[in-house]
C-alpha cells in the first residue's frame, strides 16, 4: 500500500492530499528513509511522521484497504510521539 494512502485509510492524517504533501516535503520516513508519496508500506515497518516540533512514530500492524474509523487504529501501534 502507498504511504499516503496508508496514513490516510489509517487516520494518522485525515487527508491523501495532506498526506502526499507531508511526503514530499520530507516529512515521513519509513524505516528511517525518506518517504516519497508512492513509496510502498508493509507490515513490520515503522513510519515516522513530523508534525511540526512533534515526531509520532507508528509500526505497521495491518493494511486495510477501505478501513472505517473504528478499525483504523488497528492499523498502527504508537511507538513513540503524538
Amino acid at each position: 500500500m502507498r504511504v499516503d494512502k496508508f496514513l490516510k485509510n489509517s487516520r494518522i492524517i485525515k487527508r491523501r492530499q495532506v498526506a502526499k504533501e507531508a511526503c514530499e516535503n520530507e516529512r515521513v520516513k519509513i524505516n528511517d528513509k525518506i518517504a516519497k508519496p508512492g513509496s510502498e508500506v508493509e507490515i513490520g515497518d515503522i513510519i515516522e511522521i513530523t508534525f511540526g516540533k512533534s515526531v509520532l512514530k507508528a509500526k505497521v500492524l495491518s493494511l486495510i484497504e477501505g478501513a472505517k474509523k473504528n478499525n483504523a487504529e488497528s492499523m498502527y501501534e504508537v511507538i513513540d510521539g503524538e
